[in-house]
């Protein structure tokens, strides 16, 4: 008789830890989210929080598979892999027949061009400047002192496009302040902002090649103006799903249920038991 293989996938960003339990590499029965990332009690909370909805302990888990910034710190995980493996794979689960993977993290944008089946042929990645990524919008929150889950809703408000032009985090902020300084208002900036981010993203887009269907993932696709803005910028359609900030982790625990299936496998070919 076959039992449920169980997996976890962890997915350590700079900026948020997040976990997925699967059974069968197929069905999520539970997921978690830590606003904190590598280098804190973010991977620890976000495991212990899934658990808890789980209604079990690490015990009941055959494989854990982690990736993202922070996968090489996870000591529990049985394997680890590149987040760009890990997106590709969650990506395809999220939205079968991909084409085009747009992730913005914390801190990198990565575009994936993919072959419809799951298998990635090519990518781009963003340089080391933050610029266009969750921590820029986040840093443009703070001088706003606008909540970064208010700032969709606010820029839908806009009346008219405040330009943005530097391409340099500190420079923008003090862009930004001067705007505030000839009294523009918070909606026009941050109409400003979304649109500044939403062409870095699309340019980095361009590079590996749009292909449709084309999806955002990451915790910046829940900013539905960013969808928009960039959707305009490549024209082209973008879907989103509720779950696309856990798309690494989705991926990571079906590759922790392909790896589990695989050295069972092995083991019933080296000892000769069907197990």
């Amino acid at each position: 008789m076959m039992h449920d293989i169980i997996t976890l996938g962890v997915d350590i960003g700079s900026s948020a830890s997040k976990c997925v339990i699967m059974r069968n590499g197929s069905d999520i029965v539970a997921k978690s989210l830590a606003p904190v990332g590598a280098g804190t009690s973010g991977p620890e909370k976000a495991i212990a929080d899934v658990l808890q909805q789980y209604g079990g302990s690490l015990t009941d888990i055959h494989w854990i598979c982690a990736t993202g910034y922070g996968r090489n710190s996870l000591k529990a995980a049985n394997k680890e892999v590149s987040e760009l493996s890990c997106h590709a794979k969650g990506a395809n689960y999220l939205f079968p027949g991909v084409k085009t993977v747009i992730d913005i993290g914390g801190q990198d944008v990565k575009a994936l061009h993919m072959d419809g089946q799951g298998r990635l042929l090519n990518f781009v990645m963003n340089d080391k400047c933050a610029a266009g990524t969750g921590r820029f919008l986040d840093v443009m929150s703070r001088v706003l002192e606008t909540d970064i889950g208010e700032l969709a809703a606010q820029g839908a408000l806009s009346q008219k496009r405040v330009t943005i032009s530097s391409t340099c985090t500190v420079f923008s902020e003090t862009e930004v302040i001067s705007h505030l300084a000839n009294s523009e208002t918070i909606p026009d900036i941050i109409n400003g902002i979304h649109q500044s981010v939403s062409s870095r993203i699309a340019g980095l887009a361009k590079r590996v090649g749009i292909e449709a269907p084309v999806v955002m993932t990451g915790g910046v696709s829940r900013n539905f103006e960013v969808v928009r803005c960039v959707s305009e910028e490549i024209n082209a359609p973008i879907a989103t799903s509720p779950l696309s900030q856990f798309n690494g982790a989705i991926g990571a625990a079906i590759y922790a249920w392909e790896s589990y299936r695989q050295t069972k496998n092995n083991e019933t070919i080296i000892t000769g038991r069907i197990l």
